[in-house]
């Protein structure tokens, strides 16, 4: 008996010392977002729901929206200015949408908006993105209640190519010259940052407990 209660006190300080590490670790992430999201734009697209179709036509409006706005706006225009060219553009953008979902045989409805959105802490491609709330355009398919996807529109981060998921450089280093140079360290995996690939062990000491 005494035993079972030491196990189960040991597994209530390894949940209660995880939960503080985990708290910890989530107020560090959202710290960093603060400080790099005023450089940043999101781009966020809810699917109508999460049927297998549905998905696939979020991933292929996802592309569309993209190719257009990468074929109609400079690659010299900032973050405010991305901004004000989509609100101008907003109505372009959900008729271009909507017509191409007609033609899917999905006449569903889209609405595009600027918002602030809480995002989790997110990969793309060899770059880490802090959990935070950021400025993000999002572009809503139907009643979006379908899982979304996510990238950074800027600097552009966005990649089309799930093979070969990996951040251009050209944007790479118009990020690295928006932020803090130890805050763009920190989004780059530990492998770029000394030359070493991180090794990763997980092991559930929880259930060593138990045993």
């Amino acid at each position: 008996m005494k035993h079972k209660i030491s196990l189960c006190i040991s597994a209530l300080c390894f949940i209660t010392a995880f939960l503080i590490t985990m708290s910890s670790r989530t107020a560090g992430e959202e710290a960093l977002a603060s400080r790099i999201a005023p450089e940043i734009l999101r781009f966020h697209i809810l699917a109508e729901s999460d049927s297998a179709h549905d998905q696939e036509l979020k991933i292929g409006l996802k592309g569309l929206v993209l190719d257009y706005v990468h074929s109609q706006v400079p690659d010299s225009t900032g973050k405010d200015g991305l901004i004000e060219w989509l609100e101008n553009n907003r109505t372009s953008i959900e008729t271009m949408s909507e017509d191409w979902l007609a033609d899917q045989g999905a006449p569903y409805g889209v609405t595009l908006e600027v918002t602030k959105d809480y995002f989790p802490t997110k990969a793309y491609g060899d770059m880490v993105f802090p959990c935070g709330t950021y400025d993000a355009v999002r572009i809503t398919i139907g009643q979006g209640k379908g899982h979304n996807w996510w990238c950074v529109l800027y600097p552009s981060l966005c990649y089309t190519d799930s093979l070969h998921a990996v951040v251009p450089e050209s944007s790479k280093q118009t990020l690295s010259c928006l932020l803090d140079q130890d805050d763009y360290g920190a989004l780059l995996p530990r492998k770029e940052k000394d030359g070493k690939k991180p090794e990763v062990r997980v092991r559930f000491r929880l259930l060593d407990l138990l045993r």
